[in-house]
C-alpha cells in the first residue's frame, strides 16, 4: 500500500480515539473528559475528529483491495 502522509495523520488519530473508547469501556475512565474537564466544545470537535478520520480510513480498505489486484496507483 503506497501509504501518505494523511493515512499516518489518520491512523495516528484513530489510535488515540481507540485507546479512548478502551479506557472507556474497560475502565469508564474517559481521557478526553479527564485531560479538557468542563470544555464540552472541545471534546466534541476531537469526537469530530476521530470520526473524520475513522471515515477516512474507508478508504484504506480500496487501496489494500487495488494493491492485492496488482494495480499501480
Amino acid at each position: 500500500m503506497n501509504t501518505r502522509p494523511l493515512d499516518a495523520v489518520a491512523l495516528t488519530i484513530l489510535i488515540i480515539g481507540c485507546i479512548n473508547w478502551g479506557l472507556v469501556g474497560f475502565f469508564d475512565f474517559n481521557l478526553i473528559d479527564a485531560i479538557f474537564g468542563n470544555w464540552v466544545w472541545i471534546s466534541r470537535v476531537i469526537y469530530a475528529v476521530v470520526g473524520i478520520a475513522g471515515i477516512y480510513a474507508f478508504t484504506f480498505f480500496g487501496r489494500l483491495a487495488s494493491d492485492s489486484q496488482g494495480n499501480i496507483e
